[in-house]
């Protein structure tokens, strides 16, 4: 993780603010984003949330092609503004929206599907919470990061994404 962090910071990917968070803003690729939400078995009038939403894509894309009803929730201001503006401008109000605030403070407990790209550090901060919240049969979808002591049901391995990276996908459920 410390050599990744490093890569990411020489390759100017990463600030040197962002290294210091256990969640930094790293965008999934589209394709990527309709594999998990595609894995999750997510469906229409399900209730998704996206745990460090950046941008708003998997949140976006699960109100608009999956026909969910997708909460994400980010801590930065500007991304949360500007995932806000998008959803407006889609029209996806109803079905779609991001809270700006701090995902350990939130209620996971409606959840069908839970999306996660987080460092382990901070997955294994996450974990207790969702053990605690979320309900029997939710489904958690993690991209490239496992999350300990809990059994993956289906682990799918991503060549390339067609950006010349590989992705793995693991899909938990309680």
């Amino acid at each position: 993780m410390r050599r990744l962090l490093l890569v990411c910071l020489w390759a100017g990917i990463l600030t040197a603010q962002d290294a210091e968070k256990l969640a930094p803003y790293y965008p999934t690729p589209e394709t990527i984003v309709r594999q998990m939400l595609q894995l999750s078995g997510l469906k229409a009038g399900e209730k998704l949330f996206d745990l460090g939403s950046g941008d708003g894509r998997i949140v976006i894309m699960a109100a608009q092609k999956f026909r969910a009803n997708a909460v994400g929730v980010e801590l930065d201001k500007d991304l949360a503004r500007l995932s806000t503006e998008k959803i407006g401008k889609l029209g996806l109000g109803k079905t779609a929206h991001i809270i700006n605030g701090d995902l350990l403070k939130e209620d996971y407990s409606s959840a069908d599907v839970v999306a996660v790209y987080l460092f382990p550090g901070f997955i294994d901060k996450v974990q207790p919470l969702l053990d605690a919240q979320i309900k029997k049969g939710a489904r958690v979808v993690s991209h490239d990061f496992e999350f300990k002591n809990w059994t993956p049901e289906k682990v799918l391995n991503i060549a390339d994404d067609g950006e010349g990276r590989s992705h793995t996908l693991y899909l938990y459920r309680k």
